[in-house]
């Protein structure tokens, strides 16, 4: 059994099992949200939005937390799940969450986060019954042997691992290239815009204003990270390749995708706060990009490519591709995320898929979608 992240020999999943698979048909599942920032937030919300609903009692929120305290009750009421967090003078633990959703019903962790420690326990819980949902591309995203290790321990278990909302906020992706490999098609490529940042900065960069300037826009208007390296580099969009490579059945490492990073190097090296003044790095090498571009009537965008021979062999990467006009994926406008599969049943004319691939809104409605889905 190859096991990893919190997950080590089978002993230990045993120990993790859960006491009984048996739950109580008309319970509320027990949810227990972690992280209250932009993500998080929305899922109170959206949460508060259901009461009086027909989905009002369909889940109790019986623990919120964010990285410094946490909140725990019988139930708190989504509306008051902020004001009760900043009251709280109970310390932030991750080993206090299975306990905290005890009882009868469906047990659900909600991970908002974006945190290695949070998806370092997926497994564990997922080992012990409780279904996981999350945005964060940790989980799955990064070392084979993780992924590996949260799908063993969903069999195990008998859990579900929600993951609809961390490659484009929800879009329906994932559930797509799964469905189409369970009525017996094959995916031979994946070509998409998956980051939504990197989607607006060139669907508005039109070579006469400064890319440095777009940049500082984009990162202003809460579109990149605080740190746009953390966006222009290709890494946000490689873990989201891998995850979407290893739905379609490929058993991607990560050092199997190549990486064309937007940052030169004498950007990459600076401090967060040396990063600012830096940003004109950018504007020559992007100019002369698109300059070669628009002269041939193409287009600018930052691609995820996965292309599987009938040889079997698998070619991954990630970067900036000059497309034609009337490409597939040379449209989009905004953050839009736009992705084309080819497969068996989609191979002269790929199938397409596209909307918005970011948002706090649509990223917590495909978290609760996939709650929903878990406890049905």
């Amino acid at each position: 059994m190859n096991v990893a992240a919190g997950v080590a020999h089978s002993e230990t999943l045993r120990a993790l099992a859960p006491q009984s698979q048996t739950r109580a048909a008309n319970a509320s599942a027990r949810v227990a949200l972690l992280g209250t920032g932009t993500v998080g937030s929305a899922v109170i919300a959206r949460l508060a939005g259901w009461r009086g609903g027909a989905l009002d009692g369909r889940v109790s929120l019986v623990h919120v937390a964010n990285s410094r305290r946490a909140a725990v009750a019988d139930e708190i009421a989504p509306e008051q799940a902020v004001a009760a967090l900043a009251e709280s003078s109970r310390a932030s633990s991750l080993d206090e969450v299975a306990s905290a959703l005890h009882g009868d019903g469906a047990r659900v962790v909600i991970d908002a986060t974006a945190s290695e420690a949070v998806a370092e326990r997926h497994a564990q819980w997922l080992a012990q019954g409780i279904h996981v949902v999350t945005a964060c591309k940790i989980g799955q995203g990064t070392t084979l042997a993780r992924w590996r290790a949260i799908r063993e321990a969903c069999a195990y278990g008998g859990s579900g691992y929600g993951d609809s909302a961390t490659v484009g906020a929800g879009l329906p992706l994932l559930r797509s290239l799964r469905e189409l490999q369970a009525g017996g098609d094959r995916i031979h490529a994946i070509a998409g815009v998956l980051s939504g940042s990197l989607a607006w900065l060139f669907n508005h960069y039109d070579g006469m204003r400064p890319f440095s300037a777009l940049v500082r826009q984009a990162r202003d208007a809460g579109y990149t990270e605080p740190d746009p390296r953390d966006d222009l580099s290709g890494e946000d969009v490689r873990r989201k390749l891998l995850i979407l490579a290893r739905a379609a059945g490929v058993a991607l490492d990560a050092s199997e995708v190549e990486v064309a990073s937007l940052v030169p190097p004498e950007l990459a090296i600076l401090s967060k706060d040396s990063v600012d003044a830096a940003l004109p790095a950018l504007d020559g090498p992007l100019r002369e990009r698109y300059a070669a571009a628009y002269k041939d009537g193409a287009k600018l965008r930052f691609l995820a490519r996965l292309e599987r021979g009938e040889d079997g062999r698998v070619s991954a990467k990630v970067g900036l591709e000059s497309l034609p006009g009337d490409h597939p994926l040379a449209g989009g406008a905004g953050t839009d995320n736009k992705v084309a599969i080819w497969s068996d049943r989609y191979r002269a004319q790929p199938l397409v898929i596209q909307g918005p691939g970011a948002g706090a809104e649509v990223t917590a409605a495909g978290l609760l979608d996939d709650v929903l889905r878990l406890i049905a």
